[in-house]
């Protein structure tokens, strides 16, 4: 269990004040004109030592995609950050929980991966719905730019950053970062293909870093207390310490900070209050949003919570939003939900999302009442094959994950409703 001394995220309940002065008490913007004179590169070093990988769901690592930046303008183009607080993901609740009572550490994290990839300009593109984290992050870079931390001499460094604050209107699909880039210039939120990726041609055609806020706002303590320290939590490849959403049936639904790698069963049992019921009451478990294959309990018994070990598992870490399914749930009907979800939110760029989300969910509609027939459950899972990986983002691979993992593990749920239909005993 993570001791109180080793925890990030120090007024995540909003126990404290949240504005510079609570910050500056619990260690924010401490020596931060330090940090920044140790240069761009010592930063980024740092933070390849730290192995962050990013917590917006890909985990690709950190400080390896910001030495993609590139460290000097040839052609006069700028460098941007762009910070993802979208968070639209279905069970996710933590980078809300950051911005509206721990404002500081993302502002400070914005300037210091910025200065690192030589960005003087950042954009926090955020959900629409956030309206009092909008304003709590707004009144935080107020505060930064009125006591001199940011803007033309950034604290004292001689480094001019601006900080915008840009709000969205509230479609999952902006999450993905090329649809959250065009929002921001101001066009339709769709996804861009790859190449160009936005480290060559991002936003405004300039080079451009997105990162999730929870990846930026634990740059400042990672670069504090050092690359080793992070990595003394979790396994290789899986360190640091990480924020948990954990909902559905427990016992006291929370937001918590826990070591990377702590096993799914202790996450739950010990700061949720357990499964509604007891353990032995658990069905399924999301380990890690909507998005990501549902594991049964026979899994979760023995699941930890990292990128590798839930990979494993044929399922995936991706926001680390916990959602519990005790045995009351119907578990075809949820499924079914997550299908219209990403029916309604898919943007109709690709054919295979467009058509493929709609006729997916029609199917698990009729799953959940039995009015199907048994050789419709492997047709199901053709078509979510032929979705996932043929569309430009990855909206195709989230409405056909959460279909496949009922598949995979409670394929005789399905076929018993299909035979009671039709008359016959299960």
């Amino acid at each position: 269990m993570l001791a109180d001394k080793d925890r990030i995220f120090t007024n995540l309940y909003g126990l404290d004040d949240w504005g510079l002065d609570g910050a500056r008490r619990r260690g924010d913007w401490d020596g931060t004109k330090a940090l920044m004179e140790k240069g761009a590169d010592w930063i980024i070093n740092e933070m390849k030592a730290s192995g962050l990988r990013g917590r917006g769901g890909a985990g690709f690592p950190a400080g390896v995609k910001w030495s993609f930046m590139p460290k000097e303008s040839k052609d006069g183009r700028p460098n941007y950050l762009v910070i993802n607080a979208d968070e639209g993901e279905p069970g996710t609740c933590k980078d809300r929980e950051i911005m509206r009572f721990d404002p500081h550490k993302l502002v400070e994290g914005a300037l210091l991966a910025s200065f690192a990839m030589n960005a003087h300009a950042c954009y926090i593109y955020i959900r629409g719905e956030f309206y009092r984290e909008a304003e709590n992050l707004q009144g935080a870079i107020d505060q930064a730019y009125a006591a001199g931390l940011i803007g033309p001499n950034a604290c004292g460094t001689g480094y001019a950053f601006d900080l915008y604050l840009h709000r969205g209107a509230g479609a999952y699909i902006c999450g993905e970062e090329t649809a959250l880039i065009e929002s921001l210039e101001g066009k339709k939120g769709q996804p861009r293909l790859k190449p160009p990726f936005p480290a060559g041609s991002g936003l405004y055609g300039c080079p451009t870093t997105v990162n999730n806020v929870e990846t930026i706002a634990v740059t400042p303590s990672i670069l504090r207390r050092g690359a080793t320290w992070f990595t003394s939590f979790g396994r290789p490849n899986n360190t640091g310490t990480k924020l948990f959403c954990i909902s559905g049936h427990v016992n006291e639904p929370c937001t918590v900070e826990e070591s990377m790698s702590i096993p799914l069963k202790e996450l739950i049992e010990k700061h949720a209050g357990g499964v509604r019921g007891g353990w032995d009451n658990l069905l399924a478990v999301i380990p890690g949003g909507s998005s990501v294959p549902v594991l049964p309990k026979s899994i979760c018994d023995t699941a930890l919570m990292d990128f590798d070990a839930l990979k494993e598992q044929r399922s995936g870490l991706g926001t680390a939003a916990v959602i519990v399914m005790d045995k009351s749930t119907d578990i075809v009907r949820a499924i079914a939900r997550l299908s219209k979800f990403y029916k309604h939110e898919s943007c109709g760029q690709c054919t295979p999302c467009r058509e493929g989300t709609g006729w997916m969910w029609r199917v698990m509609e009729r799953l959940v009442t039995g009015d199907a027939r048994i050789e419709e459950i492997d047709l199901l899972l053709e078509v979510t094959t032929e979705v996932e990986g043929h569309t430009i983002c990855a909206l195709g691979d989230a409405a056909a994950w959460p279909i496949q993992g009922l598949i995979r593990h409670f394929r005789g749920e399905i076929e018993n409703r299909i035979k009671r239909r039709q008359g016959v005993a299960a």
